[in-house]
């Protein structure tokens, strides 16, 4: 099947050292023969695949010495002929070449159409396709590295064995259904339920790690908490290693929430330096008193301050008791100041954040608290809509374990082969359009 040709320019806009301006569809050689002058007697027509060429590249009113490279289908990103010309970075010579390759007869391409058209010919999964946006758009190296888990395949692969079991299972039934009157050893309906068990369990497993998912894409969102003047400012700007938040000896001097973001261990850490908690008369320190309560609650992990150099006080007591049900961490703050620590509550940590005494220390442990026992190798779920696929997949092989042997054959192969349609949505085999649009909007133009 022909497809028109279209054309990109694949590096980010703006001034650098290479621009690569990429062709992808049934012709694009054919559009190079008549904007490329290959150094030497080579013609492009020979051009051999995968092989750099050096020469003039020609727009419309100027030319640029460059680099010209085939990828012949289907042994191509796309599966299709690929064209790429590696120009000068520049705003003007890019664009030029990929207007003369539109006046040649390409058409502009659409956001992700070389990701799309490389899905569409079986080079790549949905699922890979979404680990490549992730890699691309990933901010941590966590975020990289479950991207290219995504991209590698490793999920479509757990889906695709999880299908074909329950393939076999619904082939069995199928013959028990329309041949019962033959000599056919009957659905072992023990067996079944044995299988469909196995596949329950292993995704149950893997719909566990979506916790885990969620805070290596997002990041996992720290509150920094307590008192007035306990040093939670100061603490940030250590944790950042810079002078993000006001300090003060004045009390009440954060009055809204300042943001930074620390990289641990690879993973995001997302820190939030709130407003100390406290009865105030100041309507504007008040918001900020709100909004701190507000962001506790929807916090991965708690940095609880205290004055080392004090004793808990009632608003210490009210603060910690009100963090119970959250993950936290107690840290002594002012180390430096206080010898003995007359305090109710054992730390976790003791710190000075002035002198940046055992901030390492407390960065190993909310690496620890934050994201637990974490596999760099392991397939983790970091997209909600593969959460969502594994979850009613599992769901439909709940139902089909509480009806077996109650119901006929075909009414617990329907819930089978609902698991089986919703497993498919990992690869895209049962995708619908709409899904598949929408991911592939999240590209830019040139990918």
């Amino acid at each position: 099947m022909k497809s028109e040709n279209i054309a990109a320019i694949s590096t980010a806009a703006g001034k650098g050292g290479v621009a690569v301006i990429r062709l992808s569809g049934d012709s694009p050689l054919s559009v190079a023969e008549k904007m490329f002058l290959p150094k030497g007697k080579t013609k492009v027509s020979d051009f051999e695949p995968y092989r750099m060429y050096p020469g003039e590249i020609c727009a419309e009113n100027f030319k640029d010495f460059g680099l010209c490279v085939y990828f012949r289908a289907p042994h191509s990103f796309t599966g299709e002929d690929i064209v790429e010309f590696h120009c000068h970075g520049g705003t003007s010579i890019a664009r030029g070449i990929l207007e003369r390759a539109v006046s040649l007869g390409c058409r502009y391409a659409d956001r992700g159409e070389f990701t799309r058209r490389a899905f569409l010919n079986g080079k790549l999964s949905l699922s890979s396709a979404e680990g490549l946006i992730d890699m691309i758009n990933g901010e941590s190296e966590a975020e990289v590295r479950a991207g290219y888990m995504l991209y590698g395949e490793r999920l479509k692969s757990i889906a695709d064995r999880m299908q074909e079991e329950l393939t076999e299972i619904l082939a069995g039934i199928d013959a028990d259904i329309d041949f019962p009157e033959e000599d056919i050893e009957h659905t072992d309906l023990k067996d079944i339920k044995d299988r469909i068990g196995k596949i329950r369990e292993e995704l149950r497993t893997l719909c566990a790690t979506y916790k885990t998912g969620a805070k290596i894409r997002q990041g996992v969102n720290v509150v920094i908490a307590g008192k007035p003047n306990t040093g939670k400012s100061s603490l940030l700007n250590a944790l950042l290693g810079s002078d993000k938040a006001i300090v003060s000896s004045v009390a009440g001097t954060t009055r809204d929430v300042v943001e930074g973001t620390l990289e641990i261990e690879g993973v995001r850490f997302n820190l939030f330096d709130t407003a100390g908690i406290r009865e105030s008369g100041n309507e504007i320190e008040n918001f900020g008193i709100e909004r701190a309560k507000r962001l506790i609650e929807g916090a991965d992990l708690i940095l609880f301050v205290l004055d080392a150099s004090e004793k808990m006080s009632e608003e210490d007591r009210e603060i910690f008791n009100s963090l119970t049900d959250k993950e936290k961490i107690v840290v002594f703050n002012k180390n430096d100041l206080s010898e003995k620590m007359n305090m109710e509550v054992e730390p976790d940590v003791c710190i000075s954040a002035k002198t940046g005494k055992n901030i390492d220390q407390l960065k190993k442990l909310m690496y620890e608290r934050g994201m637990g026992e974490t596999d760099t190798d392991a397939a983790y779920l970091i997209e909600s809509r593969h959460y969502a696929a594994f979850s009613a997949a599992l769901s439909e092989l709940d139902e089909a374990m509480s009806v077996c042997g109650d119901v006929p054959l075909d009414l617990l192969g329907i819930h089978l082969k609902a698991a089986w349609d919703k497993l498919g949505e990992i690869s895209g085999l049962t995708a619908s359009e709409e899904i598949i649009n929408e991911i592939f909007a999240k590209f830019c133009v040139g990918k």
